[in-house]
């Protein structure tokens, strides 16, 4: 008959730090490595469950943009439509040529911008200004490519209402290929992929190798129940010495309007 050997937990239980460890962790929303991605991390329960309903609420009082075969919407920058694959050449280059100027991020977004300066991933002085919202439902994706470069890093991308995989795929360098470059299909690939799982009010921070040297995609095709709705908040910002360049050029035209006033008073 093998005895056991009892330890101090046997008579007195794990200590109050030791039974609190995963609790905490979970509570304080942990920031994870994902693993076989350098780079990139996830926070899970970022928002609460009032807050995730609260701020889809919101999102579906506002007009979504439909000329994708996902709506979005946008908030801050500017944006482009997408030309029917039907339409002639002309009436092509005339929407390519439209320049629509998106709303600022609005208030009701506020208290994620908080959480993420509480959090020291952005900046207070450097805040996030533009946000793309994108509605996923079954057999709806995005094709892989890597967010533009004149944005820093991270990027960030906050999903809510339900569960989604995201697949990475490793290119042999940097490349700047974004959804609209047509740079994202020709770029290498080393074949080396990862499937992430994104769960739901969980944040996706992308740095480094993650944000610039792998390409990440919702995979089309994927069949889910009917009435799956997955919304992904992608929050970005520019690159300081840009930020630094339009502030000053502002100033620049609020000079400009101060003088010709003065002149005309």
């Amino acid at each position: 008959m093998t005895i056991k050997k009892r330890t101090l937990e046997d008579f007195f239980g794990k200590t109050r730090a030791e039974t609190q460890t995963a609790e905490t962790i979970y509570n304080d929303n942990y920031e994870r490595p994902c693993r076989g991605v350098e780079g990139l991390t996830i926070i899970e329960n970022f928002v609460t469950k009032d807050e995730e309903q609260v701020l889809l609420d919101y999102l579906d009082s506002q007009p979504w943009r439909t000329d994708l075969s996902r709506r979005t919407m946008h908030f801050g920058g500017t944006y482009c439509l997408m030309p029917p694959r039907n339409c002639s050449p002309e009436e092509k280059k005339r929407i390519e040529k439209t320049i629509i100027d998106a709303p600022p991020m609005p208030s009701e977004m506020n208290f994620i911008l908080e959480k993420m300066f509480d959090r020291n991933i952005y900046d207070r002085d450097f805040p996030p200004e533009f946000c793309i919202v994108n509605e996923y439902l079954s057999g709806i994706g995005i094709s892989a490519h890597v967010e533009n470069f004149r944005f820093d890093e991270p990027v960030c991308a906050l999903s809510m209402a339900g569960v989604d995989t995201m697949r990475f795929r490793e290119l042999d360098q940097a490349n700047d290929g974004s959804v609209r470059s047509g740079k994202a299909a020709t770029a290498h690939k080393t074949g080396n992929s990862q499937d992430i799982t994104l769960p739901r009010r969980s944040l996706l921070l992308m740095r480094g190798p993650a944000r610039n040297i792998w390409q990440h995609e919702i995979v089309r095709g994927r069949r889910k129940p009917a009435d799956w709705r997955r919304v992904s908040l992608t929050f970005r910002v520019l690159r300081r010495s840009q930020t630094m360049k339009r502030n000053q050029f502002d100033i620049a035209q609020e000079k400009e309007v101060k003088l010709l006033n003065d002149a005309l008073s």
